[in-house]
């Protein structure tokens, strides 16, 4: 079928409700982008996951960055959007106004030179991200032993998606259907959503990022409503084993840990975390447990589980707007309210 017929199916579709979770940031913007809401049947919902790193970091880890980066002789290395993410009382952004430490780069090997460079100051790099992120953070611990630099630890945050959807299944989140995390498939292969596809009798559609991508992947969900199947149809950089020399970097430091998603609660299995042979470049991972929300009227818990849209929260344009968030799927560029914020997503 071609994409005019694919159109045509999908804004003519008459059966049961759908209702299709992405789960990548990436392709919650690309759908706002492509307007891919308004070419389909009223009887097709798509609704957001929890696909966006710096949207599920939870307060704990923002806090503890803070008191690293108010250390004296520590500097805290990041990516921009997680400056402004909310605390539990503030974001890093507000405490470098009081005087912390902070340093925004746009890769994590940026930290090596700096690090060179100022051998008597501590760097503590935020590595927050998904299985996509993680070989960077492995080829990043590789460079620091080959130089035998002493003065850079990680702070991590790094999340795994097939442990969160099986969770959000469990859970009874109310989703027909997944669309797969394009660059997440990439390192972890499209079979690593075939035991949860079979478990809960739920499709997953493995999608690019091309608006006739998206549509196609939706429409092989709405096909195959009910039925516990996989769909690569991301080929071109998909396979079913997905990047193994990039797992095995990965597994080479890190191991899979319980760790807490901001609004989730604690997912059993869907972290990873420096092993105890490489504890000297932890700067306190472990135990990051607390998410207090700075604002308790805030809702990105749902948000995040496709139970409400993100206008449904009373502070969403509000109170909060990307110039003030009060809750993290307003602050990056992936983040679900941000997206509908911005392009008028589902208005």
């Amino acid at each position: 079928m071609n994409l005019e017929e694919i159109k045509k199916y999908l804004a003519e579709y008459d059966g049961p409700q759908m209702r299709i979770m992405e789960v990548c940031g990436s392709h919650t913007a690309a759908i706002a982008k492509n307007g891919i809401p308004e070419m389909l049947s009223p009887k097709i919902s798509l609704v957001s996951g929890p696909g966006c790193p710096v949207c599920v970091t939870p307060s704990a880890y923002v806090d503890r960055l803070i008191k690293l980066a108010l250390t004296p002789g520590t500097t805290v290395v990041t990516f921009g959007d997680l400056i402004r993410v909310p605390g539990s009382e503030k974001s890093l952004g507000a405490a470098k106004g009081e005087g912390a430490s902070v340093r925004m780069v746009y890769s994590p090997m940026d930290v090596l030179a700096m690090a060179e460079a100022e051998r008597d100051r501590e760097f503590v790099f935020a590595a927050v991200g998904f299985e996509t992120t993680a070989p960077v953070y492995a080829l990043l611990l590789e460079e620091l032993l080959e130089r035998k630099i002493t003065n850079v630890r990680l702070l991590t945050a790094i999340k795994t998606m097939p442990a969160v959807i099986d969770a959000l299944c469990a859970g009874g989140a109310p989703v027909d259907g997944f669309i797969a995390p394009g660059h997440v498939s990439v390192i972890t292969g499209s079979e690593a959503f075939r035991p949860l596809a079979e478990r809960y009798g739920i499709p997953f559609g493995v999608a690019g990022f091309k608006g006739g991508e998206i549509l196609s992947a939706i429409y092989g969900i709405v096909r195959s409503r009910g039925k516990g199947v996989v769909m690569n149809l991301y080929p071109s950089v998909v396979t079913a084993k997905g990047n193994e020399a990039a797992q095995a970097k990965v597994s080479r430091f890190f191991e899979p840990a319980d760790v807490v998603w901001r609004g989730l609660g604690c997912v059993s299995g869907s972290g990873l975390v420096l092993r105890p042979a490489y504890a000297r470049f932890d700067a306190g991972s472990r135990g990051l447990n607390e998410d207090r929300k700075s604002n308790k009227a805030c809702r990105c818990a749902e948000v995040l589980t496709g139970r409400i849209r993100p206008t449904d929260c009373p502070l969403y344009g509000r109170a909060c707007t990307p110039l003030k968030p009060q809750g993290a799927c307003m602050v990056s560029s992936e983040g679900s309210c941000a997206t509908w914020y911005s392009v008028g997503r589902g208005l």
